[in-house]
């Protein structure tokens, strides 16, 4: 009797799991579908709320397994870059430092607004039209060296990073890096989301950084149209 008890208890609990899977696949694809049609940061995360669930259905992880391993909640990702320019340090550090110019080469960037010698407004672009605001405190600045800052309290996205300017090898003029971290909403799964819509972040800081180059070196960044555009 107890073997037999079990017996239904099993396929009871399968039969369930199977139903909690296909209900996590309609449902989700179902929100993703939603989101994706709104265009607003709304929308953006129905849309990642949806793809968790279809992850979930897919891979058969409870809700838990899939929040702590998909989601991702609390994780930061990280992203270095690194270009050499055939330019001295202190002509790469004094663009770089105003701010306002960056949205010169960093496609992603509407605009930056520096306040005072720490503080500035960022506003950038985010999958599906949407926008996200923050501001930025300069935390280390060393001349011709290296710029760091953090995002302060009330920022869309906390974000860190710092750019380093350092001499290259053999006379080649100056190796800038780039590393970057920050918590986007809805952790991990924002990233693998974005990525479906060509905003994966280490694509973008390498193509930022391939416009600075040629931005320093030629005087203008060659759009895909074949018209250059001015610094």
């Amino acid at each position: 009797m107890a073997s037999t008890s079990e017996n239904k208890l099993s396929t009871n609990q399968s039969e369930a799991s199977e139903t909690e899977r296909w209900a996590s696949l309609i449902g989700g694809g179902a929100m993703v579908l939603m989101g994706l049609k709104q265009r607003s940061l709304r929308g953006v995360l129905t849309a990642l709320a949806g793809s968790g669930l279809i992850y979930q259905g897919a891979t058969k992880k409870s809700t838990i397994q899939q929040a702590q391993e998909a989601v991702g909640i609390n994780k930061d990702i990280k992203v270095e870059r690194t270009v050499t320019i055939n330019k001295p340090a202190d002509e790469l550090y004094r663009y770089w430092h105003n701010f306002e110019n960056l949205p010169t080469f960093m496609k992603h960037l509407k605009l930056v607004k520096v306040y005072d010698n720490k503080r500035s407004h960022w506003v950038a672009t985010a999958p599906l039209g949407t926008s996200i605001e923050w501001d930025a405190e300069i935390l280390e600045d060393r001349e011709n060296e290296l710029i760091s800052w953090a995002s302060v309290e009330g920022a869309d996205v906390e974000n860190s990073g710092f750019v380093r300017f350092k001499k290259a090898p053999g006379n080649r003029g100056t190796e800038v890096k780039v590393v970057m971290e920050y918590s986007p909403p809805g952790g991990a799964l924002t990233a693998v989301f974005a990525k479906l819509f060509g905003e994966e972040p280490e694509q973008q800081i390498g193509d930022d950084l391939r416009r600075f180059k040629m931005l320093m070196e030629a005087g203008e960044i060659s759009t895909t149209e074949g018209q250059p555009k001015g610094s």
